[in-house]
């Protein structure tokens, strides 16, 4: 009996680690701050009851002026710029990524073009520009701002 118990301990203990590495590994792949995959974009497609799925063209949706949502916002954001400052502009684009997921991958283009556009700004003052500088998809803003 004693033997019994030693084994069955021995392999919890040898498997137990792996399930757990496992279902962390699993539970990580989806986080909602993570980008979309092609997989995920897939099986949306796939699941989506508007006619575009496998071996149909899906198309982008528009918004009501006509724009893909990553122009819209594009346009938002330099609207926001120059009417405000750069730090407001982040503001926009965090709370964007934030309401609207699908739109992270172009989250560090948006803030790039943020960066470049903030020292045209500020007639080619790098260090002014770069002072609104924001953790805002991965310091892209910086990036953008330096050249």
């Amino acid at each position: 009996m004693k033997q019994l118990v030693r084994r069955i301990g021995q392999t919890v203990a040898l498997t137990l680690p792996v399930v757990l590495v496992t279902t962390g590994t699993l539970a990580v792949t989806r986080v909602p701050w993570a980008p979309p995959t092609s997989l995920d974009q897939q099986v949306v497609a796939a699941s989506s009851g508007d006619g575009a799925g496998i071996g149909r063209a899906a198309t982008t949706p528009r918004t009501s002026d006509g724009l893909p949502p990553q122009d819209a916002l594009r346009v938002a954001l330099m609207d926001e710029l120059r009417a405000h400052n750069p730090g407001s502009a982040l503001d926009l684009l965090e709370r964007a990524m934030r309401e609207q997921p699908g739109l992270t991958p172009y989250c560090s283009s948006l803030a790039g073009e943020l960066g470049k556009a903030a020292v045209r700004k500020y007639q080619g003052d790098v260090q002014r520009a770069r002072t609104f500088a924001r953790p805002v998809c991965d310091g892209s803003f910086a990036a953008g701002a330096a050249g």
